[in-house]
């Protein structure tokens, strides 16, 4: 399996992208949790695309680059479909939610499945033992 060495800046824009999207994420949910205007601001309702547009493009390029793709990597294929379920939940979270527990719930859902997609990046394993 390739680690990617002669890839090093794709990696870091790669898991730069990670945390920027996961921690966008963190403080937009805490601020729907905590009723801020802040969500409206046509900043906070950009840059999170920019982010996960950049995300989405690394990722292809890495799994084309070093020839592993899902449904022929288990990891890889477990990663995708957490990914689906993490936009899922985090829309209903932070927009489709109709309640605030429905928003709560969903969350916190999403910040589960955003850990499962770590580990499993860190494992390479579709059921990752902590660490």
């Amino acid at each position: 399996m390739s680690t990617l060495p002669s890839y090093p800046g794709l990696l870091l824009i790669h898991v730069t992208c990670v945390i920027l999207s996961g921690s966008g994420f963190l403080l937009r949910g805490w601020w729907m949790l905590n009723g801020s205007p802040l969500l409206k601001r046509r900043t906070v309702r950009v840059l999170p695309h920019i982010v996960d547009t950049l995300l989405l493009g690394s990722a292809i390029a890495l799994a084309v680059i070093s020839r592993q793709y899902p449904l022929a990597q288990n990891w890889l294929t477990a990663k995708v479909v957490a990914l689906v379920v993490y936009v899922v939940l985090g829309s209903i979270a932070l927009k489709r939610g109709k309640t605030l527990r429905q928003r709560q719930l969903a969350f916190a859902g999403a910040l589960l499945a955003f850990a499962y997609i770590v580990l499993v990046a860190l494992t390479k394993s579709a059921l990752p033992h902590a660490f």
